[in-house]
């Protein structure tokens, strides 16, 4: 049965993706002035785009700042490192963290992540967090 109405195209394939032939179709193409390319908004990263609770942190007051360490809890980091005889690049290293987090929550300029300080708490034995800050770390007690 012939269909009146259908209409067959037999064409070239094109190239496979990523070789040479597609790469100078393109390039010629683009000389041509045949094709236009456009640059999408954060392609291929992970970056997204500024949300809301961006731009309320982009117009900090004194009425909305984000709470820092204080400088209290980094006096305590810095005494538990000493004793130690850690520098902040070791007891960075010690946390798998960057030295630069050691320094900030030193200087209690951080915003605090209580999984970093849990990890800072049991590298120097002091608590950083609660109302016992500055006691040792007492130790595990054994499982029976």
């Amino acid at each position: 049965m012939d269909d009146w109405d259908s209409v067959t195209v037999i064409s070239k394939s094109r190239p496979a993706r990523g070789t040479a032939n597609e790469k100078s179709a393109l390039r010629q193409a683009q000389r041509s002035g045949n094709l236009e390319t456009r640059q999408k908004m954060f392609a291929g990263t992970n970056a997204k785009g500024n949300t809301a609770h961006h731009a309320k942190l982009d117009r900090e007051t004194e009425e909305l700042k984000h709470k820092t360490l204080g400088m209290d809890v980094g006096k305590l980091i810095q005494k538990g490192r000493n004793q130690k005889g850690m520098t902040q690049k070791e007891l960075a290293t010690k946390i798998c963290e960057k030295p630069q987090i050691i320094n900030e929550y030193e200087l209690g300029k951080s915003i605090p992540n209580n999984q970093v300080l849990g990890k800072i708490e049991r590298a120097i034995g002091i608590k950083l967090r609660g109302k016992d800050k500055g006691q040792p770390i007492a130790a595990p007690k054994p499982k029976k």
